[in-house]
């Protein structure tokens, strides 16, 4: 439980690239290893039942580590160290994993209207996301507002406001440092699972949560499904107090994929990146396309955020087809079609039948959530692979349906 603070004071002055590979390694020497060890434990001797009660109360009043971890809903090493690396490349003070993104979703909301129970939101979101807000379990009132209207949507009891920016499906960016200026004292929750924190650091624009559906960019082999969010060290202790209380705690199997996983992020995100762009214009030319959603084309950063907020357009791509995307899709042979995103092979789905599916149909429209609409999430192969595989499904579509040219 001994880390180099110094070491951690170096790593913060540091590049991207560096971060991503040494952050969370601080006691890799201590410990005597080059790679993360993996703790399977799910609870661990106490001689000393005093010691032991001591560090119980410690994790339930929400501390971050104690001289055991007595219990592993409570504390684990190898989940804990790849909280500290996620923590360090988004700038937070801390960062608390969970067992998916969706929990670390509803802890956020929890914890951040447990006495406030109004959240302002901005569309277009995750749809479960928006399910989750809209339905009435979490007993929230929700108010969907423009990013421009945030504060004419704030109460005397609004406990959160939530944004998702790039926006899923439909690559929407939001103005997060002007979102933060109109929320005032309200914090902000930022779903960063678009960008990760190789392109986008809410943490250092004044939002107070910065959420991953870890299971995408950062895990990126398609093999792990985890949550977290990085904030301040007190919300981090109210984050952990709930997840102990409702037992929402990541897997260490997880959390060591997902640490083994950071150095890589970089890379991953760059390569696939470039490709996207490629894809983009192509996309954008071709006749069975209607339009692209992708930040990086002429005209689609109208706020000038790509460079001010974020460091690239990412590697996410919509398109509204001209003919039945259902066609489309199922003549595709290279790209497989399914939800999630952020793999190192292409994804595409169809966010109106499944990831939106729940969303009201006001929900839909207002989200640019059109019956065409496909989202891809550009991998790790050949660009011109990917676009044969495209180009190929599109212009069968067209043949197939002539008149919608």
């Amino acid at each position: 439980m001994n880390y180099t603070p110094v070491l951690c004071a170096k790593l913060r002055a540091m590049n991207i690239e560096t971060l991503s590979v040494h952050a969370g390694r601080d006691e890799f020497e201590g410990l005597g290893v080059h790679a993360p060890p993996l703790d399977l434990s799910t609870t661990y001797p106490i001689r000393d039942m005093c010691a032991g009660g001591d560090a119980l109360q410690g994790f339930a009043e929400g501390a971050a580590t104690s001289p055991s971890p007595v219990y592993s809903r409570l504390h684990n090493p190898t989940v804990a160290r790849f909280e500290r690396a996620l923590a360090q490349l988004e700038g937070a003070a801390a960062a608390v994993a969970f067992s998916s993104g969706m929990a670390a979703i509803t802890a956020v909301v929890q914890v951040a209207c447990a006495r406030k129970r109004h959240v302002v939101a901005v569309r277009p979101v995750y749809g479960g996301t928006d399910h989750l807000l809209s339905c009435g379990l979490l007993d929230v009132e929700v108010t969907w507002v423009e990013q421009d209207s945030v504060a004419a949507g704030l109460r005397s009891d609004t406990g959160l406001v939530f944004i998702e920016s790039p926006g899923n499906p439909t690559l929407t960016m939001v103005d997060i440092d002007a979102v933060v200026m109109q929320a005032a004292d309200v914090p902000v929750a930022v779903d960063n699972t678009f960008a990760t924190p190789i392109l986008q650091n809410p943490f250092n624009l004044g939002a107070a949560f910065v959420i991953h559906s870890a299971t995408k960019y950062l895990g990126g082999h398609g093999d792990v499904l985890a949550g977290v969010v990085a904030c301040s060290q007190p919300w981090a202790a109210r984050l952990r107090q709930l997840r102990i209380l409702t037992g929402g705690v990541l897997h260490p199997l997880a959390g060591y994929l997902l640490h083994r996983g950071l150095p890589t992020l970089p890379l991953r995100i760059r390569s696939a990146q470039a490709t996207a762009a490629t894809l983009a214009v192509r996309l954008a030319g071709h006749q069975g396309v209607s339009v692209v959603h992708y930040p990086g084309l002429p005209g689609a950063d109208s706020r000038g955020l790509i460079g001010r907020q974020m460091r690239g357009p990412g590697a996410m791509i919509a398109f509204e087809t001209v003919g039945d995307p259902s066609s489309v899709v199922k003549a595709l042979g290279l790209i497989t079609a399914a939800v999630s995103l952020g793999s190192v092979d292409t994804l595409i789905e169809h966010p109106a039948a499944l990831t939106h599916r729940l969303v009201e149909e006001h929900g839909k429209s207002a989200g640019g959530i059109t019956p065409h609409l496909l989202r891809l999430s550009i991998g790790l192969e050949s660009v011109e692979d990917l676009w044969d595989d495209l180009d190929k499904a599109l212009s069968e579509s067209v043949a197939i349906h002539p008149g919608a040219v």
